[in-house]
């Protein structure tokens, strides 16, 4: 058998076919290492500014409201019994009138206010007592003593139990005399 000229094995030929398919596995691997490298700092940087705080378990109160209203949970009214109260005096003796609804979140709150009834209004009537007609007198005075109100129902009823989810408090009568 003779050896075919054409099938000689050329050093040169060689060399310059292996260089091609070597660069070809480079530049594949140095693709899938950028599109990785991509992928992990899109990934990074979606976990940051999405969900990682929540889920870390660093929430503001912003986040926790946002969440319950997205929970569905819908907002429970609980109307409270008209109190008449002594002010203190300043122009003579003068005295409140006031009855206000609780906006709390969801029904167990409302079950839960409700049943603690007592409590809440010795807390108020507490609070009442201590004002002066003209610190309440205002518009102004009126929204402060709304959100006196409010956190006073929002400390837990029970020694190191949770607080109420009290959102709003309500006028529904406001007389001073």
């Amino acid at each position: 058998m003779k050896a075919n000229p054409k099938m000689k094995a050329d050093p040169k030929a060689d060399a310059a076919a292996a260089a091609p398919a070597g660069s070809k596995k480079k530049l594949i691997i140095i693709a899938v290492a950028a599109v990785l490298l991509l992928g992990g700092g899109g990934g990074a940087a979606w976990y940051f500014m999405q969900g990682g705080d929540a889920a870390a378990g660093h929430e503001s109160p912003k986040e926790t409201k946002k969440k319950k209203k997205e929970s569905g949970a819908k907002p429970e009214y609980v109307p409270v019994e008209a109190f008449t109260v002594n002010l203190q005096p300043e122009n003579g003796e003068q005295y409140l009138q006031v009855q206000f609804t609780l906006q709390v979140d969801g029904a167990e709150q409302g079950t839960l206010i409700k049943d603690n009834m007592a409590i809440v209004r010795n807390r108020v009537l507490l609070l009442l007592s201590g004002k002066k007609a003209s610190e309440i007198s205002t518009v102004q005075g009126k929204q402060q003593l709304a959100a006196e109100i409010q956190a006073i129902i929002r400390e837990p009823f029970e020694k190191e139990g949770d607080e109420q989810e009290v959102t709003d408090v309500l006028f529904t009568s406001f007389i001073i005399q």
